[in-house]
Order: structure tokens, then C-alpha cells, then sequence
């Protein structure tokens, strides 16, 4: 009788624990403190949240099952102002862009960098700073050729790091570009928006791999700051910072048909499909939260 109760107790316990892990990978996480300005997330394939601060020198690790995030990343070394925007994760590495302010300049300056940390460790692969005097990593995309695109938005380009390279080389840059922020992938193609402009652009590239000025994709609904951007499935899914929404964009050619899945949300920067749930960084709560991904 007593091993069957502890058998008993043990399942409830199990079922307990189960519910919990749900939870937690669907809800609310608080990044620290309300002042952590989460400003964008990447998921692993395990589940792992990589979630970058724009208001300290941190990445911080969140496992699968918790809701305790932990330092992955410490950048306070680089200097006074130091914190991080786009945030990927590509096999078994993290590419974070970190910014730091030039101390003493008006308007503001910054210099910033591509990081590449090791997942499992946080140990540093590669670094490679961007070119001039005032830049701005923004976000970053893994395109079929394996390579990494990384949005410059201070200076309106895109670079490209080759797989293997240990520096970017510019691949794309025009007066379209001015604002870019995010950029993604979707079955092949490159997509790019403006977060000054609210402009969709897709990328067209030649036989060889050159890319060709951007062409405007037009959305049938307003947008307002669009902001961090990916695929999933046969969508685009894009955050909303300054009307507080995140919307899924189905593209037909040249158009793009909005459909609104969450509105009243406190600034959000960066969003991230990770199985049946989307993680939107909400900068303005210092969360990272979750919603079901629409069937």
C-alpha cells in the first residue's frame, strides 16, 4: 500500500512540475527589473531564451522550465553605456550586436559590434566591429547560403558575414535602407522594414548573389515602428514598438495582408516563433512574454 501511495504522490508531483514548465514557457518573465529594456530575444531549439538588455552590458540565459533568467553575456568591461539589441541563435552559436556610446560626442554617437558566443558556455568565438565612426548593429538574419546579414541602421546598409569569416563584408547599401531594423528570411527571399519610415522592402538578388535596390512591399494596414522581425512558416511576423502591437504578415508578390495578433503592449522590440508559442520582448515592462502561435 505504501509504494503505491508514493507512486501516487510521486505522479502528482511529476504532474506538478509538468504544469509548471508549461507555464513558464508560456507567460510573463521578468528580465531582472522593470528598468531591464529587453529589446530583443532568440530561442533554442531546446527552448533556451537568449534575451539581450538595452539598458545595461548584459545577455542573459533563460533555461526551459524556469523563469529565472541568468547572466550569459557580461559586456561592462567595454565601457560606460554599453548594451545589446539584436540577439540569434544559429546552431550553437548566439550573435548579439552591442553597442557602446562614444563618450563626449553631440548627438550621439556609438561604436558597435557583432559578438558570437558559444551557447552552451557564453565564451567568445568571434568579434567584429562595424565601419566608421557612428554605427548601429541593429539585428541579424541566417540566409540559405548560411551566411549572416546584419542590419546597420545608423548608415542605412547591410553586411554579410560569410560562413566561416571572421569579418563582415558590406553586401547592401541604399537610401531605402535609411532606418532599417529588421530583417529576415522567408522561403528564400529577404525582408527588411524601416522603423523610421514604416516602410516592408524585399530584397531581390541576381543569379550571382548581388543584390538589387529594394523593392517596397505595400501592407494593407498602418503600421507604427516597426521593429524586430522573423518567419515563421509561411509568414513574417513583425513587432510594433510605438503603436504596441504584434502583427503576422502574409506576403503575395508585392502586397502584404496584416493581421493583428496582440495589441496593448508596452513597447515591443523583438519578437521570436519558438514551437507553439511567439516570445515578444515588451522593452517598456522589462518582460519577455509569450502568446499562442496562431494555427
Amino acid at each position: 500500500m505504501n509504494r503505491i501511495s508514493n507512486a501516487l504522490r510521486l505522479a502528482a508531483c511529476l504532474t506538478v512540475l509538468a504544469g509548471f514548465a508549461g507555464a513558464a514557457t508560456a507567460a510573463e518573465i521578468l528580465i531582472v527589473d522593470e528598468k531591464s529594456q529587453p529589446e530583443s530575444l532568440a530561442a533554442a531549439p531546446d527552448g533556451t531564451l537568449i534575451v539581450g538588455s538595452a539598458s545595461t552590458p548584459f545577455v542573459y540565459k533563460i533555461k526551459p522550465g524556469t523563469t529565472t533568467p541568468v547572466k550569459f553575456i557580461d559586456a561592462s568591461a567595454e565601457g560606460p553605456g554599453t548594451f545589446f539589441f539584436g540577439q540569434l541563435v544559429d546552431g550553437n552559436t548566439v550573435w548579439s550586436c552591442m553597442l557602446t556610446p562614444v563618450a563626449g560626442v553631440t548627438p550621439v554617437q556609438r561604436h558597435t559590434a557583432l559578438i558570437g558566443s558559444d551557447l552552451a558556455t557564453g565564451a567568445r568565438k568571434l568579434r567584429w566591429n562595424l565601419p566608421g565612426e557612428n554605427s548601429t548593429c541593429n539585428d541579424m538574419a541566417v540566409g540559405p547560403d548560411k551566411a549572416l546579414y546584419i542590419s546597420d541602421t545608423a548608415n542605412a546598409k547591410i553586411y554579410r558575414l560569410a560562413p566561416g569569416a571572421q569579418s563582415a563584408e558590406l553586401w547592401l547599401e541604399h537610401r531605402s535602407l535609411t532606418g532599417i531594423d529588421g530583417l529576415t528570411f522567408l522561403n528564400g527571399v529577404l525582408y527588411v522594414n524601416s522603423v523610421f519610415f514604416n516602410n516592408l522592402y524585399r530584397i531581390p538578388v541576381d543569379a550571382s548573389g548581388k543584390p538589387g535596390a529594394p523593392v517596397e512591399i505595400w501592407m494593407d494596414a498602418p503600421v507604427k515602428g516597426p521593429d524586430g522581425m522573423r518567419a515563421a512558416g509561411n509568414v513574417l511576423l513583425h513587432a510594433e514598438n510605438a503603436s504596441g502591437k504584434i502583427a503576422s504578415l502574409t506576403i503575395n508578390g508585392d502586397t502584404a495582408h496584416v493581421t493583428v495578433l496582440k495589441e496593448g503592449l508596452k513597447q515591443p522590440t523583438g519578437v521570436e516563433p519558438a514551437g507553439n508559442v511567439i516570445w515578444i520582448a515588451e522593452r517598456a515592462s522589462g518582460k519577455a512574454v509569450s502568446i499562442p502561435m496562431p494555427k
